[in-house]
């Protein structure tokens, strides 16, 4: 994956106007930032880039306005915690093109760093018109685009750029391309998937895909019950998608077909209520109760799949084994994802976990630090899983 795409040791920076297409569409509550992971990111670019003497304008986008200027949704407010992430000043242009932008970019020396209003706040960026993707080039000389999460997306600011400046992926874009060719592209065998999460109908892609490139299959959450009820298994009250079951027996077949191993628990949490403390047990999955709700996956089946990742070395994962939420139905999620971090750190297994949930659960587990790779990305680290083509990455091939 490196050589087919270049990165900014690649770019002659120097003296030059780097747009840097970030993704800081931060959670926000009151006007503060309640997680700052994306202004992170994004940080590695940009001190690579004035480093090596260049001038930064960041574009990126902020909420839903759909082409129209919402002045709650502007990127104002972000321009304080960016520069307190770099540790220097960062200037606001109250527009993303025309005079406004144009003028601020001129005005910038090297080592300087701009931030551009909400690209969003013009109908042509989602549209992906060529107009406005004119339009925002004529403010920088070089484009980074280092927005993983919105690649997904064939944007002016994510995909049209790259067509009329020189481009490169950033630094954290970089390394997201790098993992993902490791886990799908070209991995070390065997490859292990965990998919988990509530419903199968969300990741019918996903699933379809990925029984034709993974060695193992490992199926968990409510996704789990829809394969189990379509194996004639009874689930109780549990979360399924009964008019699924032929899509499922379908995957299964799929996966028979490919020599792909699917494993689906042999034990479960249930509990006749959802809620925090609820009175849980654990039961083989043949024996689930008409009022038992499947929560979690039992003891035996994380164990044995605890064996299926030893055996591996490349490990995916998206979506939690169970309902990691509420104590005492995290247990399962909790077990897997620390088996996988403590091989992770041995250094016997390549581990690269995406989407929101995902995250959320590993770092429950405590986890997350020792995984191989995280993505922040929800939509395109799912739509990478089910084998698209995203339009943000294909246009930074060489």
């Amino acid at each position: 994956m490196t050589t087919r795409f270049k990165g900014i040791d690649d770019l002659d920076v120097t003296g030059k106007r780097v747009l840097v297409r970030a993704d800081l569409n931060v959670p926000m509550k009151d006007g503060q930032v309640t997680d700052d992971t994306r202004i992170r990111a994004i940080v590695p670019t940009i001190e690579a880039l004035l480093q090596k003497g260049g001038r930064v304008i960041v574009l990126s986008h902020f909420d839903r306005p759909k082409g129209k200027v919402v002045p709650e949704m502007s990127l104002k407010p972000l321009a304080a915690p960016l520069a307190a992430a770099l540790g220097q000043p960062v200037a606001f242009a109250a527009d993303s093109i025309g005079p406004v932008a144009e003028t601020a970019a001129a005005a910038l020396k090297n080592g300087d760093v701009l931030l551009l209003e909400n690209v969003r706040f013009h109908a042509g960026e989602e549209q992906n018109d060529p107009a406005f993707a004119a339009a925002l080039a004529k403010s920088g000389d070089v484009f980074v685009s280092d927005a993983f999460s919105c690649a997904h997306r064939a944007h002016a600011s994510t995909e049209g750029l790259a067509h009329l400046l020189p481009s490169a992926a950033g630094v954290t874009m970089k390394a997201e391309l790098v993992a993902l060719e490791g886990a799908l592209g070209k991995p070390v065998r065997p490859v292990v998937a965990v998919v988990g999460g509530a419903k199968v109908s969300s990741k019918l892609d996903v699933l379809t895909h990925l029984v034709e490139k993974v060695d193992h299959l490992i199926i968990g959450g409510g996704m789990a019950n829809t394969f189990l009820a379509a194996q004639g298994i009874k689930v109780g009250k549990s979360l399924c998608e009964h008019d699924l079951a032929d899509t499922a027996r379908d995957i299964l077949a799929r996966a028979k077909a490919a020599n792909c191993t699917v494993h689906l628990p042999t034990d479960v949490v249930v509990a006749k209520e959802f809620k925090a403390g609820a009175a849980a047990r654990v039961v083989a999955v043949g024996d689930v109760a008409d009022d038992d709700m499947i929560l979690d996956v039992g003891p035996a089946s994380v164990a044995a799949l605890g064996d299926v990742l030893k055996s591996a070395k490349t490990l995916i994962w998206n979506g939690p084994m169970g309902a990691f939420e509420i104590e005492p139905f995290d247990k399962g999620t909790v077990a897997l994802a620390q088996a996988a971090a403590k091989l992770s750190r041995a250094g016997s297994l390549l581990t690269v976990a995406g989407g929101g949930d995902t995250v959320a659960a590993l770092n429950h587990a405590g986890a997350a630090q020792d995984f191989s790779h995280i993505s922040t990305a929800g939509g395109a680290f799912l739509e990478w899983m089910e084998g698209k083509d995203l339009p943000g990455v294909t246009v930074l091939e060489q």
